[in-house]
């Protein structure tokens, strides 16, 4: 039997999943990463060397777990954290740390691109607005504040495309990881001449771009060596850790949408179209499947939200020392009703994508009283994320987007309390699947898709994705949610006023 191999490159961690033809997982592997480093607030930046350890770490893990060879596995699909600039010499070299997807230093590079292109004209050439964490800002930002590291820059690629580079020694990536950099032409699927013209950036430094099954190379002899896998093995385009990670899901025909809650929190919705949001509220980017695209919203401090209260103040006492602390917490707010008796979060500790476009936001919790418990701070947390993401179908259904069915992933499937939330606050029946890899399993299908396991990317959905649980909305919770969530959508022009207000009071 032949398998195929997805390696996804994380913010935390670099996992490798070993699949068999039938879809199945048969070995998985994670290496974690060094943290990324904030040396200022704001900032994150990471050393794309450390992907690449990972990854050589992982892989033959993997491997060896599935109990095969490296010349057993006919593909190789990547994904991974998207947007993050790596920045290479003329010999392939890493000039400085990469800044990736969470980075938010770039508000005066997003502005200055928007001053010299429009917004309008930006919308209609790259499908996006500037925003702090795409690649194109960050490229701005090192050649304005670190020119010497920029005039030693020959080659510009995102984080597992580098992987990808040190596996083959090819540059190349995927339509849909291009689709983050605001260099790409979301529509035409291929670089835009006039934004590079635009923003003075040379076309050499990109690498190649195709579509996500397609291969875009073989594993090196070097490649082979450091990961057990055999020289010559197909590498294929993949995709962004977001499409690759709907591809898991089966979201790829229009109608399907997955709500997925990792370190971010992401709705993602398959079209046929190239859907615009004039407002650039939501991100329009190339699906991983040919021939469509995606509709995405995005919030920043998702599981974040939750981990940072996890980390801050701890998970309270527990009666089994090897519980998961996430389960303790958890089990502390599913004893609070719907609505965490008036207590809201605001998940802004990374600033905000959907829907306010603002690095600068910061978050909040409000409404509390001395009668308010842990528990009703950390239930409050779980519905302040997922009002969030609510905020992104509120926009799917201004732009007439359809929503059919809406899958789960990431942590917030794995909690039977947090699915029922999104069932109340979504007001919509949610989905859990059968099988919860996450991105390195879309990667590992688009690998299948490459090496002729499946004819397409749809045919391998169909084929291996499968429902194990279907969540409906409580009536009464539903409506409680209604209502809290209108408290919500108040939260973020009353926080905005306070930090306006406090900022002129310190001029």
């Amino acid at each position: 039997m032949t398998y195929v191999l997805g390696i996804d490159v994380g913010t935390g961690g670099t996992r490798a999943l070993v699949v068999d033809a039938r879809g199945a997982v048969v070995g998985a592997a994670t290496a974690e990463h060094v943290p990324f480093a904030s040396p200022e607030t704001g900032w994150a930046e990471q050393d794309p060397r450390d992907w690449w350890r990972a990854t050589t770490r992982a892989v033959p893990r993997a491997l060896a777990q599935a109990g095969v060879a490296g010349e057993v596995i006919a593909g190789v699909g990547l994904t991974g954290q998207m947007h993050g600039a790596v920045l290479l010499d003329d010999r392939g070299e890493v000039v400085r740390p990469a800044l990736i997807w969470c980075d938010q230093r770039t508000a005066r590079e997003c502005a200055s691109i928007t001053d010299t292109v429009g917004a309008a004209r930006l919308i209609e050439l790259t499908a996006n607005p500037a925003l702090t964490g795409f690649t194109l800002p960050k490229l701005l930002w090192v050649r304005r504040h670190d020119p010497s590291a920029w005039n030693r820059v020959a080659s510009v690629l995102l984080p597992k495309d580098y992987v990808r580079y040190q596996l083959s020694g090819v540059r190349a990536t995927d339509v849909a990881d291009a689709s983050g950099t605001l260099l790409f032409d979301v529509s035409r699927r291929r670089w835009s001449a006039d934004m590079l013209e635009a923003m003075d950036v040379s076309p050499s430094l990109l690498p190649e771009v195709v579509e996500s099954p397609s291969v875009t190379g073989v594993v090196s002899s070097e490649g082979a060596a450091a990961t057990g896998l055999r020289t010559g093995t197909p590498v294929v385009g993949g995709a962004g850790d977001q499409a690759a990670g709907a591809v898991g899901m089966g979201i790829v025909r229009p109608g399907a949408v997955s709500v997925t809650i990792g370190t971010s929190g992401v709705v993602f919705a398959a079209t046929d179209r190239p859907a615009r949001d004039p407002q650039g509220r939501v991100h329009t980017f190339c699906h991983a499947v040919p021939g469509r695209w995606h509709v995405m919203g995005v919030t920043q401090a998702a599981g974040l939200s939750l981990r940072w209260f996890r980390d801050r103040f701890g998970c309270g006492v527990r009666s089994d020392g090897d519980a998961d602390p996430y389960e303790q917490l958890i089990s502390e707010a599913a004893e609070v009703a719907a609505g965490a008796d008036g207590v809201l979060w605001a998940p802004y500790l990374m600033g905000e994508r959907t829907p306010h476009l603002d690095p600068h936001a910061r978050a909040a919790l409000v409404g509390l009283a001395a009668s308010h418990t842990r528990g009703h701070v950390i239930r409050a947390i779980l519905e302040g994320v997922t009002f969030s993401l609510r905020d992104s179908f509120t926009i799917l259904a201004e732009m007439g987007v359809p929503v059919h069915a809406v899958r789960l992933g990431g942590g917030g499937a794995r909690s039977a309390v947090w699915r029922q939330i999104q069932a109340n606050v979504y007001a919509h029946v949610v989905e859990r699947l059968q099988a919860d890899e996450g991105a390195a399993y879309g990667a590992a299908l688009l690998a299948g898709v490459g090496a002729g396991f499946w004819p397409t990317v749809e045919a391998a959905c169909d084929a291996v994705v499968q429902v194990a649980e279907r969540i409906a909305p409580s009536e009464r919770a539903a409506g409680t949610m209604n209502r809290q969530y209108a408290a919500y959508r108040a939260l973020y022009p009353a926080l905005r006023h306070v930090r306006e207000t406090a900022s002129r009071a310190r001029l």
